[in-house]
């Protein structure tokens, strides 16, 4: 089991918790528990991230698809399964072509395939407007939590630099 991170936790550790000139470690934890084979993210997640063109685009480019999985066939059967569950719910029509069409269905999808735990910031929601990732993990049997779980479970530490 691993975890699979969504966008969101990306620029909100960028913007909000993380930033790369005061909180290197976290970066650096990402990267180090990749190579343990603990951490990824998948390829339409780069995609988004690349499109900001910002300190966030840049760091996403410097890391490929040991990284940021690209979809793979084997997960065609979960992918299915994801627009089955994503069809049969009461979601609006809008809402459902936006999540078939975006990151949430691939990363949600690859999480399936691969029984990976989804790392996101969203929260489950009664709503027709939109598919929320944790509506849609719970419905199809995907653990779901927030980076802060991730990070404690992982026992993530990020040690303070003296400075002189």
């Amino acid at each position: 089991m691993a975890y699979l991170l969504d966008a969101d936790v990306f620029i909100r550790a960028k913007n909000l918790h993380y930033d790369f000139k005061f909180c290197p470690a976290f970066w650096d934890w990402l990267i180090a528990a990749n190579r343990a084979g603990r951490v990824f993210s998948i390829e339409r997640v780069k995609d988004e991230l690349r499109a900001g063109k910002d300190e966030l685009s840049q760091w996403a480019a410097q890391y490929g698809p040991e990284f940021f999985l690209p979809p793979e066939e084997r997960a065609l059967n979960a992918f299915s399964a994801v627009s089955a569950w994503a069809l049969k719910q009461n979601y609006d029509d809008a809402a459902i072509n936006t999540f078939l069409s975006g990151a949430d269905y691939y990363l949600t999808g690859q999480a399936l395939a691969d029984g990976h735990t989804v790392v996101t910031h969203e929260a489950r929601a009664d709503t027709k407007r939109k598919i929320k990732i944790p509506n849609a993990c719970g419905g199809l049997g995907v653990a779901c939590i927030n980076p802060f779980e991730m990070l404690r479970r992982e026992q993530a530490r990020f040690i303070l630099e003296r400075t002189p």
